[in-house]
């Protein structure tokens, strides 16, 4: 019985070791997932947060541009100048695009070619590639304003953030901008 006795509590032991050993290491590696998403989650946020802010500076490039090729406003720079510079954020808008693509999902990424075709035709505009009337470009706006909402709501729900984004009641908001000068006011 002595034997016995030793037999079951080192049995005991060892089971009550390999019981901890698994249970460390399935915490461990819920740990280790849990980090990795987050980590993901983190690279996921600056890639969509730059390609927004890439967005926005080829917008402005491009309102500078167009307003300067329509004498709306006297620029410091010149048109070529300022083509150059939209020339110079397509680029970068182009590599902020591609980080979108290697770590979004589906939606996001769906959102993002139409945020990127609504701002190419901001940029087609300014250049003088494609014609249009005033009222044209700042439908061309509203269309990429609502492309950056429906992007930002994607990457909500991609990233899984809580809370309901309102994109209907603020799209409707629309753009703010100065009514159309009348001939008159010239």
């Amino acid at each position: 019985m002595d034997l016995l006795g030793q037999l079951v509590t080192i049995a005991a032991v060892l089971l009550g070791g390999l019981t901890t050993h698994f249970t460390n290491h399935r915490m461990e590696r819920q740990r280790t997932q849990y980090t990795m998403l987050t980590r993901w989650d983190e690279r996921k946020l600056d890639a969509y947060a730059e390609y927004v802010d890439r967005v926005r500076t080829s917008i402005y490039a491009s309102v500078a541009l167009y307003e300067e090729r329509h004498g709306m406003r006297v620029m410091e720079k010149t048109e070529q100048e300022l083509a150059l510079a939209l020339a110079d954020t397509v680029i970068h808008r182009g590599r902020a695009f591609e980080r979108v693509m290697l770590l979004a999902e589906d939606g996001v990424v769906e959102a993002a070619h139409d945020l990127g075709d609504a701002v190419h035709a901001i940029d087609w505009r300014a250049r003088g590639v494609t014609d249009g009337t005033l009222d044209e470009w700042r439908a061309l706006h509203e269309t990429v304003f609502q492309a950056i909402n429906k992007f930002h709501e994607a990457a909500r729900n991609d990233l899984g953030v809580r809370g309901a984004f309102q994109a209907e009641e603020h799209s409707a908001r629309g753009l703010v901008l100065p009514p159309t000068r009348r001939q008159s006011d010239d």
